[in-house]
């Protein structure tokens, strides 16, 4: 259910103490093709890092895979040492074999590696959000959440999210350690998850949508399209902007590799959707 007004709170406390803006950036798209390899240009992503703080973003997500490593590598490179209350969030539990490939692999002995990992590369002693990339069938659930709680209990982590779970499945890793965030793929044509945002509201869990831009569904970039033409925006603008007003507990990580686009999905944030506007919108997807 959409918030009943334009308005919308522009920040979200995670796990009770990380308070960020709620729109963040994701980190995926400054590797190379294919989230493969180093980035065809390295001193564009340096600036798109140090850009994004610059513009006020406080929360910054990535992962081991991406790369892999590379994404970590050069937030390290673009904003080590971090600036006070910037949060990098980071994930683990897929492997990578080859561009576009992401075997999953939430074994504790690869988690322990890819933990590490993250670590090493990011310059921290302890990550403010560490996310299971994704629930592997191969292993006992319980057994990757007991290393995920370990983790914790030593101080390697702060705080500990899920990505594209369902709802008995984040019930069942709360039974180990409070879960701050869930990552699941979201957007205003795409509401599968909409159990699991329910949720997580209730829950005061973030929701962090990934692939949030509309896709194929023609109703939905019609409406969009009609929108952004209203508020003199583009279509992307209104499809981050929707998420935004929809729910409070939302935070949005667009991804980009220029700073053209970084500084056109920040714009985002200044948009106020209508009631009208959101009731639009919000048939489309249903």
């Amino acid at each position: 259910m959409s918030t009943p007004t334009s308005t919308y709170a522009k920040t979200f406390t995670i796990g009770g103490d990380l308070t960020v803006n709620r729109l963040g950036y994701g980190a995926m798209r400054i590797t190379g093709p294919g989230i493969w390899g180093p980035p065809q240009d390295h001193d564009e992503s340096i600036r798109v890092l140090k850009r994004a703080v610059e513009l006020g973003i406080d929360f910054i997500d990535t992962a081991d895979s991406y790369g892999p490593n590379v994404s970590e590598e050069l937030i390290a490179e673009a904003l080590h040492p971090y600036p006070a209350g910037l949060v990098v969030a980071t994930k683990g539990g897929l492997l990578r074999t080859g561009p576009n490939q992401w075997p999953v692999d939430a074994s504790p002995k690869h988690l322990e590696e890819a933990l590490h990992g993250s670590l090493k590369r990011l310059k921290v002693e302890q990550i403010d959000l560490y996310q299971l990339h994704r629930i592997d069938d191969k292993v006992p659930a319980e057994d990757t959440f007991r290393f995920l709680q370990k983790a914790q209990q030593e101080g390697l982590v702060k705080h500990i999210g899920l990505s594209e779970v369902d709802v008995d499945q984040i019930k069942k890793a709360q039974e180990f350690f409070p879960v701050v965030s869930v990552q699941n793929m979201y957007s205003v044509d795409n509401r599968k998850w909409e159990p699991v945002l329910d949720y997580t509201r209730e829950q005061n869990m973030a929701f962090i949508p990934w692939y949030p831009l509309a896709g194929g569904n023609a109703e939905a970039l019609k409406a969009l399209d009609q929108i952004s033409q209203k508020h003199g925006a583009t279509p992307q603008q209104i499809a981050l902007s929707w998420l935004l007003h929809h729910s409070p507990n939302i935070l949005l990580i667009p991804g980009t590799s220029k700073v053209n686009h970084l500084e056109e999905n920040v714009k985002t944030a200044d948009i106020a959707l209508s009631e009208e506007d959101m009731a639009t919108l919000d048939k489309v997807g249903k």
